[in-house]
């Protein structure tokens, strides 16, 4: 779609293709390396591909695309008629990709303002909707900038993992924690907090903790309009329980998303992971 403000986020967005296409968004992949082979995120490689790997305890590691895959995005933004761009991405704690993304954007032919979310999976796709949604409407740079801002602000993320071994593996989370957490047996509960994930509480069993994680989802939510989604990684029948019962529980809600999250997230929590994103309008 022809506009003012060109659109750009990554892949850990999570964000469904219809949405994408519809909205005219450009998704800049990140890499997955799989046993010492690169593979972008989305196409060359599955989630369930991943989830196997993980499974089989293949040395899994993930990278941030270059700059020089943003200028060309870049480029081609503005070839194609855009004289702004807003690029919005994953949480800088988490990667190295708004870095990348703020080196590319000060030679790009066009002024680009570059957005460190502070978030990640569809909170991030939440915000590249509402960026999309704001330009749409004949939004300035700097009105779809807040309008990211605002979402991002507003939106809260939690997870839940079978073990924080992988989240431990890949560095984000304190090894000591990691260690603790699998020596008591406990299932964790995360938050997305300041752009890092942080441990939210430890839960005895899986079920407790599914349950924890729906009363959070629900209470965050509200009863004001908000917009929900729902994440896994090989645990789709799990997904869609939880989906139904926040489908029934949140009064406000708006549009409902249930998707299994890529390869560059999986990476890092491991098969069973199920997440609630929930963003107010």
């Amino acid at each position: 779609m022809s506009r003012h403000v060109a659109i750009i986020t990554d892949s850990t967005a999570y964000l469904p293709q219809t949405a994408v296409e519809h909205h005219g968004i450009v998704t800049v992949p990140l890499t997955v390396v799989v046993d010492g082979q690169a593979l972008e995120e989305g196409t060359e490689i599955s989630a369930r591909s991943l989830a196997q790997a993980l499974q089989k305890r293949r040395p899994v590691t993930t990278s941030r695309p270059g700059p020089e895959t943003f200028a060309a995005t870049y480029r081609a933004a503005a070839d194609a008629g855009a004289s702004g761009i807003v690029s919005l991405h994953l949480s800088a704690e988490l990667s190295g990709t708004y870095d990348a993304a703020v080196l590319a954007a000060k030679d790009a032919p066009v002024p680009v303002r570059v957005v460190d979310t502070g978030v990640i999976a569809m909170a991030l796709g939440f915000c590249a909707l509402a960026a999309a949604e704001t330009a749409e409407a004949g939004g300035s740079l700097d009105e779809t900038v807040a309008a990211v801002e605002k979402r991002a602000a507003g939106t809260a993320a939690y997870f839940y993992v079978d073990t924080l071994d992988y989240l431990r593996r890949g560095g984000r989370i304190g090894t000591a924690r990691a260690l603790l957490g699998s020596a008591l047996a406990v299932k964790p509960l995360l938050k997305l907090d300041g752009g890092r994930i942080e441990m939210l509480e430890k839960v005895r069993t899986a079920s407790k903790a599914i349950a924890r994680l729906e009363e959070l989802a629900v209470e965050c939510a509200g009863a004001g309009p908000v917009d929900v989604a729902v994440h896994h990684l090989a645990a789709p029948e799990r997904a869609a329980a939880l989906a139904e019962r926040l489908r029934e529980r949140v009064p406000g809600l708006r549009e409902l998303h249930v998707s299994e999250v890529g390869a560059v997230i999986g990476a890092h929590t491991g098969p069973g992971l199920l997440g609630a994103v929930v963003s107010p309008r």
